[in-house]
């Protein structure tokens, strides 16, 4: 679960907090798990809303613009590490990018589920969404190009 939360931050700290947070309220209402679904489901889904609102009460959602995306540096992709560049890639979107990111494609989240989550329109999602997966591809293309030089 420590991997589920540090996806929506930028640092092991605060992963550890929206985590220990987390586990607060999984004990807290351990008697709401009604035994459908998977226990391990139903505990990701309480670690993921913890990490949602850290954001929102530790950052601002959708205040960060597409300029800081393009002031971090990167090494050229190779083979042995292009996974974890991928992963270092998503981790410096914007928050709000970053967020409906992982939450759509890794975590699988419908986008009305994630307005709803999120309290923006269900447009908003889908435009974060459009907006994070292009970043990633200019950033990964130009990658590539400087590894094929």
């Amino acid at each position: 679960m420590l991997g589920v939360s540090r996806r929506y931050t930028r640092s092991t700290e605060e992963a550890e907090e929206i985590l220990s947070n987390g586990f607060i309220k999984v004990f807290k209402s351990i008697d709401q798990y009604e035994g459908k679904g998977s226990f391990e489901g139903w505990i990701r889904k309480i670690i993921v809303n913890e990490a949602i609102n850290y954001i929102r009460y530790k950052k601002n959602l959708f205040v960060e613009t597409d300029q800081d995306w393009y002031d971090y540096g990167h090494e050229e992709l190779n083979e042995q590490n292009d996974a974890q560049e991928i992963l270092s890639l998503i981790d410096e979107l914007p928050i709000g990018y970053k967020t409906v990111f992982n939450l759509y494609a890794i975590e699988g989240y419908p986008h009305k589920e994630i307005a709803e989550l999120l309290g923006v329109s269900e447009g908003t999602s889908k435009s974060q969404l459009s907006k994070a997966r292009n970043m990633l591809q200019q950033r990964i293309s130009g990658l590539n190009l400087l590894h094929k030089s």
